[in-house]
């Protein structure tokens, strides 16, 4: 805390200048193991699967089976509707049901396997598929939580101060989408202030809106502005989610975002969402059909919308407590059907997009780090591409915490190290040192050593790994502690990156002209 009287420095301790150089030195030791301007991780790891060829072979078939005989519902959309049909499904009103094997046919004839999504910087631009991981904060929080003022709703300042932290994180690829809901702003304005706000205060690949078709539209529109009307006819420059209203059913909102961004060729994550014992079977391979049925029939509709489009196979699977009903985060059945998913997913030949720093935990407890580590490393190792809601993650889903933003950054930079494997150059070997130092001696003074000691391990920014007496002497502060400090110190060092006057202008004009033409409105 910033009142704790034992930051008071006492006669012979030393000064918070000395441990702000020590600051400033690890920072900059850590820059050099994760790049500012990296896009993504390189995968140079095995992938962790935990279904042989004759279980994915099953599960395929079952999806296919639910797709046949029970079908999909595409509610309140009409053009859906007719594009199935045309394309020779079965359709009864809304309900869909597709011969065998159709959607996955559809599917693996034009959905690329990885597309490159631009930003306003060239340095940011990002690709999503194959052998990358590419890490995001997490999406749609009502409720913002920090150390000084708790729990509250979620402001367009909050929103602007997570698109800043997002923008300073090396260890964060994208600035993601709706970060947390500014309930300050009327709900069918504010897309405008939560896109605008990715646009002035990063420069990394960002989400476009899908609350409404026509916010969609905007988000298009924004873009335009933004890249070029040329630029963005043949380049993706918005990745956004589409979520199935599970089960077995994508509704009117959805659909009509998703085709908007489909028909100007921007990427879409087709996610399922589901709490398994409410919105899926409670078990993995139940759930994993359901799952992949949903998926493919939400990326097979959007490639009879414009073949080509990228999209995402999207995944968020959590479990329901059987006591009480409420959504459990961290547990092992749903990291068993991550692991599945991925490995559908890379069959299917799309990205994936799955995982995170997932909790239920209301504050950055122990309960929240472990559950979040679970999640984030089951999602590293299952191959995730697209790994949203990585950073900040609370009650979940209802809480942006500021301190939680921190500490799963902290681990998103530990993921890039895990990722890369292991280095087996000459340097890497290490023979001269083992032949320097020998038996019975010690590492420490060796060449090698000394040559490698700045980058050799990853440093974190945020754990204590002192003696008792030095953390006792720096203030007996916990992690939350810590990255309370940590976040608050990086607002005050924000620059906003450039962005051309002009473009800042039309921007601005747009949204000005756009909002006064329809009255406020919360829903």
């Amino acid at each position: 805390m910033t009142d704790n009287p034992r930051r008071r420095r006492a006669p012979g301790r030393r000064s918070r200048t000395v441990r702000s150089g020590r600051a400033v030195k690890l920072a900059a030791r850590q820059r050099g193991i994760v790049d500012e301007f990296t896009g993504w991780i390189d995968r140079r790891i095995p992938y962790f699967e935990v279904l042989d060829t004759e279980a994915l072979e099953l599960i395929e078939h079952n999806a296919d089976t639910v797709l046949e005989e029970i079908g999909i519902e595409f509610r309140e959309f009409p053009q859906a509707i007719e594009l199935w049909k045309e394309a020779g499904a079965d359709v009864e009103g809304e309900r869909v049901r597709f011969p065998r094997g159709m959607c996955r046919s559809l599917v693996r004839a034009t959905a690329p396997r990885e597309y490159t999504q631009h930003a306003r910087n060239p340095r940011r631009t990002t690709i999503i598929g194959g052998d990358r991981t590419v890490l995001v904060p997490a999406y749609g929080s009502p409720f913002v939580r920090d150390l000084d003022q708790g729990r509250r709703y979620a402001t367009i300042e909050d929103f602007r101060n997570f698109v800043k932290l997002t923008q300073m994180s090396p260890g964060l690829h994208h600035s993601g989408g709706t970060i947390c809901e500014p309930v300050d702003v009327p709900v069918n304005k504010r897309h405008f202030d939560m896109v605008y706000s990715h646009i002035k205060y990063g420069d990394k690949p960002f989400m476009g809106s899908v609350t409404h078709p026509e916010r969609a539209e905007d988000t298009v529109a924004m873009a335009k502005i933004l890249f070029g009307e040329d630029f963005i006819a043949h380049k993706t420059v918005l990745t956004s989610l589409i979520n199935a209203n599970s089960p077995l059913t994508f509704d009117a909102t959805m659909l009509g975002a998703a085709t908007v961004y489909a028909e100007n060729n921007q990427a879409t994550v087709i996610s399922p969402f589901l709490l398994a014992g409410a919105m899926s079977p409670v078990t993995v391979a139940g759930t994993l059909t359901q799952i992949l049925a949903e998926a493919l029939a939400g990326m097979a509709y959007i490639q009879l919308v414009r073949p080509g489009a990228p999209v995402v196979f999207g995944s968020f699977a959590a479990a329901v407590s059987m006591q009480s009903g409420a959504p459990t985060f961290g547990t092992p059945e749903p990291s068993l059907v991550l692991y599945g998913a991925g490995q559908l997913a890379r069959r299917l030949g799309v990205p994936f997009r799955s995982g995170g720093g997932l909790c239920a935990s209301k504050i950055p407890d122990a309960q929240a780090a472990y559950e979040a580590a679970n999640t984030l490393q089951t999602a590293a190792l299952a191959g995730v591409n697209f790994m949203l809601h990585t950073a900040g993650w609370l009650e979940g889903g209802l809480s942006m915490g500021y301190e939680k933003f921190i500490l799963d950054v902290d681990q998103a930079n530990m993921i890039a190290v895990l990722l890369k494997g292991v280095d087996l150059s000459e340097n890497a070997q290490a023979l001269d040192a083992m032949r320097e130092v020998g038996p019975g001696s010690h590492f420490l003074g060796a060449a090698h050593t000394r040559a490698n000691f700045e980058t050799a391990f990853y440093r974190s920014n945020v754990a204590d790994n002192n003696s008792f007496e030095q953390w006792e002497q720096d203030g007996s502060l916990d992690a939350a502690q810590r990255a309370n400090r940590i976040w608050k110190q990086m607002l005050g060092e924000y620059e906003a990156p450039p962005l051309d006057p002009a473009i800042d202008e039309a921007l601005v004009e747009f949204i000005d002209r756009r909002k006064s033409e329809f009255e406020d409105r919360n829903y």
